[in-house]
């Protein structure tokens, strides 16, 4: 127990340390893959025709089955030839010379996670009116059951992972003999194999999800031949693909492994331990590990996460559904149990700590862990995983005090507990035979957890970290604008950075032919209904026709705040929009 109570008080230093860090010397969270810098830049006026439009993000993004595209007032594209993507920057060739008018750069890509990050923003050349970007380039919002279906493959691919290397290894490391076990050992080998087919099942419908995920495109389009081409050729879908093939060879290696029983091919484990390493990084190759700060860092620890996840969970399992059932020799049991609890010691152990560097370089601060989507699934997660971290400790001190295993004496001898064993020397006696039913409820809680922690895992890879969505994340809408006889316009409303502080409001007013009109006139107010603040007045000055101005507008802190935009088309006739959003 002491090693025990040292690393808890060292993963409690750990811990604070972060959360001081993080109230003391907060800053701005970096965002992942967000357009910085933009030529021609947004709402932009130009005297002659550009060449090119470049596009420059926070890190480096690909296209892969997304878009860059220039587009006229009337939906036409406008250039010339597919976009050049050069690390962090993506330059869309436009045709020789565009005619004065308005244009729209509408882009989706690809970030170094294999998220899609999209956007659109307008231009004009001479002094054309701007156009609305969203409603000449709307964008599509990814396929519910794409959305869906992706955490579910995911999950299946942890699972399969589990069964294909982490039961195995329990074999390997504490119970050799289960390899022959005959009562059983049929049971094993169909899970280890099952385990192999879900790696492969889950690789290769992660493989034919991912072009309509980037592309955005609907789930019936998984085996259209353009998105496989572009998934081949990306990062994610080539470890897909390698992750897949693993699978399959190592379902031939548990195969013979099986039938030889586990018993004296070096050869043969060398290679199944290859296998199953190259399973564990190419899971821990694809997703927020690659993208960001400190990428080899993240990278090493998340491997180490996913392996140390791999071996416990897989541990649990073999001993819920053979060690601990009726018909394994007693001598087994008192041989495989104290092993294990070793190894799940330090893969709990390091799971923690891991746990705990991925969630510094995602979370950013503590205070996201409460306000974004990706806080509030990795705070269940870690919820979930202090309760079988509880379990555990309980089948722990079964284990030492039945089986006299984890404590010594100061004089360095073992602690054996007298009735744990019978007269004969290291046999199990009744005691601890009629206890293990009790020992099976505990492992049966930390397994059905740890399915539910691989679930919320699966999700927590596909959402946006917490450091990028507590950033402040401008906002850029447009809003129909209605009246007493319904809708009468539109409104496309720019808040940039929104944040606390000075901000700058853009907006454009358009008629029902999407044309900038000019009001009669125009109010914007601010109000704060959970604080009680406002309405406060938003002063404008105009900007070009159907364009108004505030570079100066004053959020006074966070929270959820709402914009309402007022109309005055003529002497009897009002219109209003209005938009509710986050300031951070």
């Amino acid at each position: 127990m002491r090693r025990l109570h040292a690393t808890g008080v060292a993963l409690l230093v750990l811990v604070a340390g972060w959360l001081f860090a993080g109230v003391v010397t907060a800053g701005p969270a970096s965002a992942h893959a967000e357009l910085v810098s933009s030529t021609p830049a947004d709402g932009e006026h130009l005297t002659s025709s550009p060449g090119s439009v470049t596009l420059r993000f926070s890190e480096h993004v690909s296209i892969g089955p997304g878009y860059a595209r220039v587009l006229d007032a009337h939906g036409r594209r406008v250039d010339r030839k597919p976009p050049a993507v050069s690390g962090d920057v993506v330059t869309v060739p436009l045709r020789e010379t565009l005619s004065r008018g308005a244009y729209v750069v509408t882009y989706r890509v690809i970030s170094a996670d294999s998220h899609p990050v999209e956007g659109a923003y307008s231009f004009a050349v001479g002094n054309a009116p701007l156009v609305s970007a969203q409603a000449v380039a709307a964008q599509k919002p990814t396929d519910i059951r794409v959305a869906f279906l992706l955490p579910v493959f995911r999950w299946v691919g942890y699972a399969g992972l589990v069964l294909a290397v982490g039961l195995p290894a329990f074999l390997l490391l504490c119970w050799p003999a289960g390899w022959a076990w005959r009562a059983g050992s049929g049971r094993l080998r169909r899970l280890t194999l099952i385990g192999a087919a879900a790696v492969v099942v889950g690789a290769a419908a992660g493989y034919l999800l991912q072009g309509p995920y980037t592309a955005g495109t609907r789930l019936g389009s998984v085996f259209d031949g353009s998105l496989l081409a572009e998934t081949a050729g990306s990062g994610a879908g080539v470890l897909l693909l390698v992750r897949a093939v693993l699978g399959i060879a190592l379902a031939g290696v548990l195969v013979a492994a099986w039938r030889r029983e586990g018993a004296g091919d070096q050869w043969l484990t060398g290679v199944g331990v290859v296998l199953g390493l190259g399973v564990v990084l190419t899971t821990a190759g694809i997703g927020h590990a690659v993208a960001g700060p400190w990428p080899g860092l993240a990278f090493a620890s998340l491997t180490v996460h996913v392996a140390a996840m791999t071996v416990w969970l897989g541990g649990l399992t073999g001993l819920f559904l053979a060690v601990l059932r009726p018909g394994v020799p007693l001598q087994q049991t008192a041989a495989a149990l104290p092993r294990f609890s070793r190894l799940a010691f330090g893969a709990v152990s390091a799971l923690v700590i891991t746990g705990i560097v991925q969630a510094v370089r995602e979370v950013s601060t503590p205070g996201a862990l409460f306000t974004t989507e990706y806080g509030w699934i990795l705070t269940a997660k870690l919820l979930v995983v202090v309760v079988v971290l509880g379990a555990a400790a309980v089948s722990r001190v079964w284990v030492q005090q039945h089986l006299g295993v984890g404590g010594r004496r100061p004089d360095g001898r073992r602690r054996v507990t007298a009735q744990a064993f019978a007269a004969e020397p290291g046999s199990v006696g009744s005691a601890a035979t009629a206890a293990l039913p009790s020992l099976r409820r505990s492992v049966l809680v930390e397994l059905a957890l740890g399915l539910v922690v691989l679930a919320l895992s699966a999700v927590l890879v596909g959402e946006s970290p917490a450091a990028a969505s507590a950033a402040p994340q401008p906002i850029d809408v447009t809003l129909p604008l209605h009246g007493s006889s319904g809708t009468q316009g539109s409104v496309e409303v720019s808040v940039v950075p929104a944040s606390p502080g000075i901000n700058s409001l853009h907006l454009y007013l358009f008629d029902g032919s999407n044309q900038l009109t000019q009001p009669a006139g125009i109010a914007v107010t601010l109000t704060e209904p959970a604080k009680s603040i406002g309405p406060l007045t938003v002063p404008l000055q105009p900007g070009g026709p159907g364009h108004y101005i505030s570079d100066g507008m004053s959020i006074p802190g966070a929270g959820t705040w709402t914009l309402t935009v007022t109309v005055r088309v003529d002497e009897f006739t009002a219109t209003t929009a209005s938009t509710t959003f986050p300031v951070r």
